[in-house]
């Protein structure tokens, strides 16, 4: 869990583990371990782009994509903030994504979770998709 704050609660910590498995596994291109981590059902996925165009998915095409894909994928957050009520959570943290070791766009996760059964699960996220103005990431550059 490179660049990960620590958090205050286990509740907190467990997650942002969820969404880093989702990372994990968006990296690894593992469809099923990407799939543990959405809620029973599905959850949806909203990109905003720069222009203001939005486009939504659910997580089932998600993990298609993330099976099919022949490019390698990173996704690094970092300083996430973590709110939690209950059974419900609120993941946001900056973040940026490259594709073949090359960046492609940095934005903002806004990652909703649920817990069932003990365990915290996705239930949806909102992200935003900017290819400019992006700060250096405090992670430095992706290892190759």
């Amino acid at each position: 869990m490179s660049g990960l704050a620590i958090a205050a609660t286990p509740d907190e910590s467990a997650a942002i583990a969820t969404v880093q498995r989702l990372f994990d596994a968006m990296e690894a291109h593992n469809a099923e371990a990407a799939r543990t981590v959405f809620i029973s059902g599905g959850a949806t996925l909203t990109a905003v782009r720069a222009n203001g165009d939005v486009s939504n998915s659910t997580s089932e095409q998600f993990v298609g994509h993330v099976a099919s894909a022949k490019e390698a994928w990173l996704e690094r957050m970092w300083d996430p903030k973590v709110m939690i009520r209950e059974n419900l959570a609120i993941v946001w943290a900056e973040y940026d994504f490259h594709l073949n070791s090359q960046f492609h766009h940095c934005g903002v996760d806004s990652v909703t979770l649920v817990k069932a059964a003990g365990e915290w699960k996705i239930s949806g996220i909102a992200y935003t998709m900017e290819t400019s103005g992006c700060a250096p990431s405090p992670l430095g550059p992706p290892k190759k």
